[in-house]
């Protein structure tokens, strides 16, 4: 059987590309896919501990199998610390009645510089009173290393899930809050923002504490990965804690 093996930041790197067709044999589990890719990529070793695997969007444990034309993702750490997103309940998915909408379109990736005001006009309404917004913005040096910009590139159906489920979380969580959160992918310069977070409430309390819940679950869950060019030409991936600890390690 056929499957599809995509790979992000440094797993795409000891992979060779960013994606591979494989042949399989039925009933393969996720152990011996590992086994297989490791003999065929040996600079994988290292990272596996590391590296968490997802098949269908979910992570998988070792024991998983296989089918026809699945999608199997391996996942290294993500940039902003140690994700969450193992079988994570989708808390806050059944809204109160007169509660949060759908968060469809307030939770994206884009391509291109992020409309700061869109977003914001996606959370504002008249019974909100505090309306707060989150720029996270490419800074010009890292452990004093002059940074020119930055480049961002993520699982997109995996992220997509996971912002929503926070978005959909939060406004579950408080009366009346509206959230929205917005990645950019691609080359991201120094100045521009990568992400923008927009929480609106009644009160800015709650408006406060979304958007710090937001930032942080957005780093911990989402598998958005960022490789950092320096000026001296030389250019490395940010990548910090597992994003699942792998079950047989």
């Amino acid at each position: 059987m056929k499957i599809r093996v995509v790979a992000f930041a440094t797993a795409a790197d000891a992979l060779g590309a960013p994606e591979v067709e494989l042949e399989v044999p039925a009933g393969t589990r996720v152990a011996a896919l590992r086994k297989h890719l490791e003999e065929e990529h040996p600079d994988l070793a290292p990272l596996w501990p590391r590296i968490a695997i997802a098949v269908g969007g979910e992570i998988a444990s070792p024991e998983t199998a296989l089918g026809e034309g699945l999608e199997v993702a391996l996942l290294p750490p993500v940039s902003g610390g140690r994700p969450e997103v193992a079988d994570r309940p989708a808390t806050g998915s059944s809204p109160r009645a007169g509660g949060p909408a759908e968060p469809r379109g307030r939770a994206a990736l884009t391509d291109g510089a992020i409309d700061v005001e869109r977003v914001t006009a996606t959370v504002a309404g008249p019974t909100r009173g505090a309306v707060l917004v989150f720029l996270g913005t490419v800074r010009d040096s890292h452990q004093g290393r002059r940074v020119e910009r930055l480049t961002y590139s993520a699982y997109r159906p995996m992220a997509e899930e996971r912002l929503g489920r926070i978005v959909a979380d939060l406004e579950a969580a408080s009366e009346d809050l509206r959230a929205a959160i917005v990645h950019r992918l691609g080359e991201v310069p120094v100045g521009e923002a990568s992400v923008v977070i927009a929480c609106a409430s009644p009160h800015r309390a709650a408006a406060y504490e979304a958007s710090r819940t937001a930032l942080e679950r957005l780093k911990r869950e989402v598998p958005i990965w960022k490789r950092e060019h320096y000026a001296d030409g030389d250019a490395a991936w940010r990548e910090e804690e597992p994003l699942a600890k792998d079950p047989a390690q």
